[in-house]
Parts: structure tokens; C-alpha cells; sequence
């Protein structure tokens, strides 16, 4: 009897884990279904306050516009007709002279005819002098009515029709963007945003990146890309610190952008690639992702070496060379597992390298294979995974320790492929150069490899 007791005490107990762990995932969907509903209601909400202030602002617009047009038309009716009252008011004073003088011709012809014979003549002769002075058979000229303007208001019927039919096509209501964030890779100091169309019957031309920090704290957003690729670095970005991006796009032949995408929220645990500061012979950019050696007066040639190891499987280090001196063997640049301050090349244990001639180091040794030589705009990459983490009982790839890394070096069009044996396993490495002479100047960067990390 206490053994079937056990047994559904036991299947009772897991009843109850069973239905606290289905209440648990139902209240998980209950607060995504919250989540959902608060971004509909939420966002039609804003949709709608965004349709109300603009075609208030456009009404307004509009109606300022047709005030001002109206302004125009009634101040070149005004102009027409004050140019062309003039020559007639001119006339009317003419003719309305004329009149009061034949008025007083008549005044004194009529007195001249009414005095007495003794004055008739002197009266008679001063009024037919007067009247030969006043020209009685020189008339002003009116202008017939064809010759004078008649004003009129004309209208383009069309007008109303083509605002009738921009306005049916003015604005639309989507229920989702065009284009939503796809991915977000944490990098050095940065991250690798990368986006999708989700409207395929939406033509892009250009996308358009935004990004802030998240949080009550959090900046504006600020543009980080606009162009056509589908994918863009962030850089500079703080490590541990959320932040928001969102993209747009802009339709072949249209300049104004389409709705935001969801927001999302990413962050960087890693530290960006920079160069340590104080290494005599040097000098670093403002990011410190740029060095220049620029004293080789010494006859000691230091390692410039990475401020941190932030170096990890899986990334691929580029050092691009903008800036070239005069060759030298010892020169070095590679990844090394300490950051030894009194050496002067990477060409030493516990580091791999390549030197400005082309040839490659592997714990000290040059290696047989041999790249291109380092030249200005020469590209330098380093690609290094995780072969074994396990003590290896061989030695038959290079003497060393007995973890392997598999490491490929590039330069130019060629490339060398090599197990590096380190004594240890370690989950970072330094970056580092070196340079004998002055005048080299070089940029260090990094991105992941497609199939993601393989730290170790």
C-alpha cells in the first residue's frame, strides 16, 4: 500500500511541476500577447495622430497657398486696371476742358449777339478772334471699346482634377514596414546591423540605419547609414551599453521614406581594437585605432602592442597599410598570446607574424612558405579556430606547446595555412607591430567570420 502512495505521490508531485510549468509558459504567451496589442493599439494610435497633423498641416498650406494666389491675381487685376483708367481720365480731362470752354464761347457769343450797336462790332470782333483761337474743329480722340482692355478671370479646369487625383494617392496606411532588422553581431566596439526586405512588392533604392542608447538616459537618434547595401558596422559604440536601431527605405524614384522599422535592441561585450598608448617611436590616432611610427632615431625597436587582448578565434584582423618606410627583417606584424614589453619583434615564442618581406614567423621560426611583400595599400589578415583544446601527444606541425590553434595568414592574392601550437589554451590574444624604420603607417581592424564565434 505505501508503494502505491509513493508512486502517486510521486506522479502527483509532477503533476504539479507539469502545471506550474504550463502556467508559467501560458503566462509567458499571455504577456507577449500584451506586448503585441500594446504595439497595435499603440502605433495606430500614432498613425492616426500623424494622419491628423498632416492634412491639418496640408490644409493649412493649401489654404495660404490659394490666399496667396488669390492675392496675386486680384493685385495684377488691380494693375491692369489702373494702367488702363489712366489714358481715359487723362481724356475726360481733355474733353471736359473743351467743354467748359466752347461753354463759355457760347456765353460770350450770345452776349455779343444781345449788346447794342455801339458795342456790337467790338464784340462781336473779339468773340470771332476767341474762337478761331480754341480750334472748334479739333476734336480728342476717343478709343473705340475693341481697344480698350476688358479684364477677365480664366481658370484650369484640370487643376482640381489632378489635386482630386493626388489627393486619392496621397499617403498610405501599412500594417507593417517595408524593411525589419534581421540581425545584430556583437563586434569589437561595435555592431554588424543587417536588414531584409519583408514587402517584396516594395522597390528600394536606399536604406536608411538610425541608432541611439536605450534607456530613460538615451540620445536622439542619429543617422549611421544611408545607401543601398543591406547591411552596415556601427562603430564607436560603448561595451555593455543597449542599444536601439531601426531602418527605413526610400522607393526607386521617391524622395520621401517609408515607416520605421520595429526597434531593436543590441549591445557589444567586446572591447574595441585599439592600440596602447605610450609605446615609444609611435603615434596613435584619436580612436587609437590608427599608428604611425615616426622616430626610428633610436637604435631599440619596441613592439607596439594591442591596449588589450581583444583579439578571439573566429574574427578575422586586418592591418591595412596606408603608409610605407624602408624594409627592414624585423619587422613584425601578427598576434601573440602576452604583450612582452622588452622585446622588439613579434618574431619570438608565443607569437606568429609576418614581416614587411613577406616572410612568416611561427613561434620565432620563419616557416618555408613565404607571401607577397607589405606595401602601401597592402591588406594583412590573420584568421586563426580552435583545432584542439586537448593536450596533444604529437608534435608534427610546429614545435610548441600542446593546444593548437589552425592559423591562416594573408597578403596580396596568397595566403598560408598553419597549426600553431601554443602551451596553453587561452581565450584572447594581443594584436602587435613593429617597425625598424620611420614612415610606416598602418590600421587594425576586425569582423567575424559567416559561421559566427569559435572562441576559445
Amino acid at each position: 500500500m505505501s508503494v502505491e502512495v509513493d508512486v502517486l505521490l510521486q506522479e502527483a508531485k509532477e503533476s504539479i511541476e507539469a502545471a506550474q510549468n504550463y502556467r508559467s509558459e501560458l503566462q509567458q504567451r499571455l504577456h507577449g500577447l500584451n506586448q503585441a496589442r500594446k504595439q497595435i493599439r499603440g502605433s495606430s494610435g500614432q498613425a492616426r495622430e500623424t494622419l491628423r497633423k498632416h492634412f491639418a498641416e496640408l490644409q493649412a498650406a493649401a489654404t495660404r497657398l490659394l490666399a496667396e494666389r488669390l492675392a496675386n491675381l486680384l493685385t495684377e487685376v488691380d494693375t491692369i486696371e489702373a494702367d488702363s483708367i489712366k489714358p481715359l481720365d487723362d481724356c475726360q480731362s481733355l474733353i471736359e476742358h473743351g467743354v467748359g470752354q466752347a461753354d463759355e464761347l457760347l456765353r460770350e457769343g450770345e452776349a455779343a449777339l444781345r449788346c447794342g450797336l455801339g458795342e456790337k462790332e467790338d464784340k462781336l470782333g473779339s468773340f470771332t478772334k476767341k474762337a478761331m483761337h480754341i480750334q472748334l474743329d479739333s476734336l480728342p480722340e476717343v478709343p473705340a471699346l475693341v481697344d480698350v482692355p476688358c479684364v477677365s478671370a480664366q481658370f484650369d479646369d484640370s487643376l482640381l482634377s489632378l489635386l482630386r487625383d493626388r489627393v486619392a494617392r496621397h499617403g498610405a496606411v501599412s500594417s507593417h514596414p517595408p524593411v525589419q532588422i534581421e540581425e545584430l553581431q556583437e563586434r569589437p566596439g561595435s555592431i554588424l546591423v543587417r536588414w531584409c526586405k519583408v514587402d517584396e512588392d516594395f522597390a528600394a533604392a536606399d536604406y536608411r540605419l538610425q541608432y541611439r542608447r536605450s534607456g530613460s538616459g538615451g540620445s536622439q537618434y542619429e543617422d549611421a547609414y544611408i545607401g543601398r547595401e543591406s547591411e552596415f558596422l556601427v562603430l564607436h559604440l560603448d561595451p555593455h551599453t543597449d542599444y536601439l536601431f531601426r531602418v527605413c527605405a526610400r522607393g526607386e524614384g521617391r524622395t520621401e521614406w517609408s515607416p520605421w522599422s520595429i526597434p531593436q535592441t543590441g549591445y557589444t561585450t567586446l572591447a574595441p581594437h585599439e592600440w596602447r598608448s605610450g609605446t615609444e617611436g609611435y603615434i596613435l590616432s584619436s580612436r587609437k585605432n590608427i599608428a604611425l611610427r615616426n622616430d626610428s632615431s633610436q637604435s631599440r625597436c619596441p613592439v607596439l602592442y594591442s591596449k588589450a587582448p581583444t583579439y578571439f578565434c573566429g574574427q578575422t584582423l586586418t592591418f591595412k597599410i596606408s603608409a610605407a618606410g624602408q624594409m627592414d627583417r624585423r619587422d613584425s606584424l601578427g598576434v601573440c598570446i602576452d604583450s612582452e614589453s622588452e622585446e622588439e619583434s613579434l618574431q619570438r615564442d608565443q607569437a606568429v607574424c609576418i614581416s614587411t618581406n613577406g616572410a612568416v614567423f611561427v613561434n620565432g621560426k620563419e616557416m618555408t612558405n613565404q607571401l607577397p611583400a607589405v606595401t602601401v595599400g597592402s591588406a594583412v589578415t590573420f584568421d586563426m579556430e580552435v583545432v584542439s583544446l586537448f593536450p596533444i601527444s604529437n608534435n608534427n606541425t610546429s614545435e610548441g606547446g600542446n593546444f593548437k590553434l589552425r592559423v591562416t595568414i594573408g597578403s596580396g592574392n596568397r595566403e598560408v595555412v598553419f597549426d600553431w601550437l601554443v602551451d596553453q589554451p587561452v581565450d584572447c590574444l594581443f594584436f602587435g607591430c613593429s617597425f625598424v624604420h620611420s614612415g610606416w603607417k598602418l590600421l587594425s581592424s576586425a569582423r567575424f567570420c559567416s559561421d559566427g564565434f569559435c572562441c576559445l
